[in-house]
C-alpha cells in the first residue's frame, strides 16, 4: 500500500459514554503498552497501538453484538499473523498472481503461468497466490515452495492448499476475503493476471480501482495467458467499447495494465517498471517519487512539458528526501505538488522516467 504523511488518529468520541473515564483508561493502556513492549521507542507507533486497544475496549459500551465482535476480532488476528509471516521476508520483492482455480494442468494458461513464475523467481522475486489449484498452483510450481507464499481462503468446497505450498510456514489461512485481499496487494510490488472467473475479475477490477483512485501504490499489472488465447483481448475490447467510449474511464486509465505477448514479455514488463523507478509516497499533496538514478536536467524539462496536467502548483523537480521520510534516504527524488487526479497519467509519467533513464 502507498504510504503517506503520518496523521494523528482522532480520539474523540462520536457517542460519549459519561460513566467511563476514558482519560484514566488511556493512562492504564499506556501502562500496559509499556509493560508489553518496554523496548519500543517510537512514540507514534506506541500511540497507534494504544489507540487500537482503546478502540477495541469501546466496542463494549458501544453495544456491538457478538457477530460484529467476532468479525472484528478475527479480522485483526488474521492481519496481525499475516503481517508477521510476511515480515520475516520483508526485503523480498513479491508478485501476486491471480487466476482460475479450475485451470487444468495440461492447459496452455497453466503452462504459461509456470514459465512466468519460474522466470520471476529467477529474477529474484517471490510469488504470492491464493494457494489453491489451477493457476494458483502453477504460480507455485514455477518458483517452488521456497519462493512461494500461499494466501488461502477457507471455503466449504476448498479445504486444502495445493501440494506445493501445503504445510509450509508461508501458507496463511484467511476467513475473510477482505483481509486476504489486503495482503495480496499490500505485500506485492507487481500483479499478474491470468484468465479466471468471477473471483479473478473481482481481484482484477479491485486492483485497477485501487490504483486508479490513488488508494494503492503504483505497481505494474500484467495480463497473461497461454498461446492461442483471446481472453485479455476481449477484456481490453470491453474496456474500450463499453467503458472508455462512455467516458466511464479515461484513455490514460488503459495504461494501468499491460497485455503481455508471452511469459518472457510479461517478466520484461515487470522488471522494466523498476528500471529506474523505485517507489513513491505522499507528504500531503506532495508526490515523492524515489528513483535509482538522477535524471539529466533536459529530461526533467521534458517531464515538465509532457506532464504539466499532473502538477497542481509549481514544477516537477529533483532533490533529496522529504523531512517526513525515514526510508531509502540515499535515493534521489522527483517531486511535485500533485492534483491527486489522473493516476493513469501518473503511470505514464513513471514509464517516461524509466524510458528517459534508458536513453
Amino acid at each position: 500500500m502507498q504510504d503517506g504523511t503520518p496523521q494523528t488518529p482522532s480520539t474523540s468520541e462520536d457517542t460519549p459514554h459519561p460513566r467511563t473515564d476514558w482519560q484514566d483508561v488511556g493512562q492504564r493502556i499506556d501502562q500496559l503498552v509499556n509493560l508489553v513492549a518496554p523496548e519500543a521507542t517510537e512514540p507514534f507507533d506506541r500511540k497507534l497501538v494504544a489507540e487500537l486497544v482503546a478502540a477495541g475496549l469501546k466496542l463494549l459500551p458501544d453495544g456491538r453484538n457478538r457477530g460484529e465482535l467476532k468479525l472484528m476480532t478475527a479480522a485483526m488476528k488474521e492481519l496481525r499473523y499475516a503481517y508477521r509471516v510476511f515480515g520475516r521476508y520483508q526485503h523480498a520483492q513479491n508478485i501476486t498472481i491471480f487466476g482460475s482455480a479450475r485451470t487444468p494442468e495440461d492447459h496452455p494458461d497453466y503452462t504459461a503461468c509456470v514459465e512466468f513464475s519460474k522466470r520471476m523467481a529467477e529474477a529474484g522475486w517471490m510469488v504470492i497466490t491464493g494457494a489453491g489449484d489451477g493457476i494458483m498452483k502453477a504460480g507455485h510450481v514455477g518458483p517452488g515452495k521456497a519462493a512461494s507464499f500461499g494466501v488461502a481462503i477457507r471455503l466449504p468446497f476448498e479445504t486444502t492448499a495445493n501440494t506445493v505450498i501445503h504445510g509450509d510456514e508461508k501458507l496463511i489461512h484467511f476467513r475473510y476475503f477482505f483481509t486476504r485481499k489486503l495482503m495480496f496487494l499490500s505485500q506485492a510490488k507487481a500483479v499478474a493476471l491470468f484468465p479466471g472467473g468471477f473471483g479473478t475479475m473481482d481481484e482484477a477490477y479491485e486492483t485497477l480501482t485501487l490504483i486508479q483512485t490513488g488508494k494503492s501504490g503504483m505497481i505494474p499489472i500484467v495480463m497473461l495467458e497461454g498461446e492461442g488465447g483471446g481472453y485479455w483481448d476481449e477484456f481490453h475490447a470491453f474496456a474500450r467499447n463499453a467503458l472508455l467510449s462512455r467516458q466511464m474511464i479515461g484513455e490514460d486509465d488503459t495504461a494501468l495494465y499491460y497485455h503481455a505477448k508471452n511469459p518472457h514479455d510479461g517478466v520484461r514488463h515487470v522488471l522494466d517498471f523498476y528500471r529506474n523507478y523505485h517507489s513513491s509516497r505522499y507528504a500531503g499533496d506532495e508526490l515523492i517519487i524515489r528513483v535509482r538514478r538522477r535524471l539529466e536536467d533536459e529530461h526533467l524539462a521534458t517531464l515538465n512539458t509532457e506532464f504539466a496536467r499532473l502538477v497542481k502548483s509549481g514544477q516537477i523537480r529533483q532533490g533529496g528526501p522529504h523531512e517526513y521520510e525515514d526510508e531509502y534516504l540515499d535515493l534521489p527524488r522527483i517531486t511535485f505538488t500533485h492534483t491527486r487526479r489522473d493516476f493513469g497519467l501518473v503511470r505514464r509519467l513513471i514509464d517516461r522516467i524509466n524510458a528517459l533513464d534508458a536513453s
